[in-house]
């Protein structure tokens, strides 16, 4: 079956064909350079850029997979959590090719997508698995018992990780998007030299805003008074401090539910240091990683063409009045 993906929750517009489970092409158009200016996304500048964007995306997509929209067979959108704005402009699109070519249409969960974009990777997880979701606005652990078939173990009770990294970069002036600044900073810097808090240490969930508000402090007791060489340090150990609750919480979840199998999955799953440190880990706990590849961690539609094309051969169908929602739970 050859599908289309299209997704833009947030700020990238992006469209990808899939066909039984190979990514064909993964077509995406990036609105950092837009909002680097204001350290964040702003939600109308984004609903614009995806006007914008949308239609020369498809076109693209569809061209780097050799195919026509005339051998499209079904369309798999993102319908949510996002920006409404945003996602309205992709489901637009999608419902509007749906009915000209006379073709299934199905809304994918944004989360769950970013789970799937461990089946595009040559080597796929069976089930189950213990899933970790993290990414700007996402931090959250599930136990996958089967397609659609999710538990919650655990989330951040207010910042999400890509959160913490983007108001700590923006603290120190470092640019957005804040986690990948951060990371390049902290290559060869030592993790150990700021004593930063871990929060819950005894709970399943997280919670990073004490850790914001540590650096904060830092901030202002030092004030400015830091030299060069000091900044990679302590954005190393600010870091580090993220990384080390996300790594041990999911491989306890892992264990606590025998599992021995975990997904790493969303933006901050690019970051090199928490791929490392996972890596290290479930080595030493004999318990198989799977983390895909960088360009399925960010926002993109292959994700979302992957799980749409095992929704639609499972027989799901959405009809063209499927709405967007800014929230919608996995579990």
């Amino acid at each position: 079956m050859i599908v289309l993906g299209i997704e833009s929750s947030c700020d990238e517009t992006a469209a990808a064909v899939v066909s039984n489970g190979k990514m064909l092409s993964n077509a995406i158009a990036s609105q950092i350079a837009v909002h680097s200016p204001y350290g964040g996304v702003v939600p109308e500048i984004a609903s614009r850029k995806h006007i914008e964007a949308i239609n020369p995306v498809i076109q693209q997509a569809l061209r780097d997979a050799h195919v026509t929209l005339r051998e499209i067979e079904g369309i798999a959108v993102t319908r949510g959590p996002g920006l409404i704005g945003s996602l309205l402009i992709g489901l637009s699109a999608a419902k509007a090719l749906a009915f000209a070519l006379h073709i299934p249409l199905v809304g994918v969960n944004h989360l769950e997508g970013h789970i799937a974009a461990a089946f595009l990777a040559e080597k796929v997880p069976a089930i189950p698995f213990t899933a970790l979701v993290v990414s700007g606005g996402h931090t959250s652990i599930y136990l996958a018992r089967n397609y659609h078939d999710f538990e919650l173990l655990g989330q951040t009770r207010d910042d999400a990780a890509g959160e913490a990294f983007d108001k700590a970069a923006k603290l120190l002036n470092l640019g957005y998007p804040g986690g990948v600044v951060i990371d390049k900073i902290s290559k060869g810097a030592n993790p150990q030299a700021v004593a930063f808090p871990r929060a819950m240490k005894d709970s399943p969930d997280f919670s990073f805003s004490g850790l914001k508000t540590s650096l904060l402090t830092l901030l202002k007791k030092r004030g400015r008074d830091f030299s060069a060489e000091e900044l990679p340090d302590i954005v190393a150990s600010y870091q580090e401090a993220i990384v080390d609750v996300l790594v041990e919480k999911t491989v306890k979840a892992a264990r606590d539910h025998g599992v021995n199998r975990i997904v790493v999955c969303g933006g901050v799953a690019a970051n090199s240091r928490l791929r490392e440190r996972f890596a290290a880990e479930t080595s030493a706990q004999n318990i198989e990683l799977f983390i895909p590849p960088v360009i399925l961690c960010t926002d993109n539609a292959a994700m979302i063409a992957a799980i749409g094309e095992i929704m639609l051969k499972n027989g799901c169908r959405d009809s063209l009045d499927l709405n967007a929602v800014s929230r919608w739970p996995l579990a």
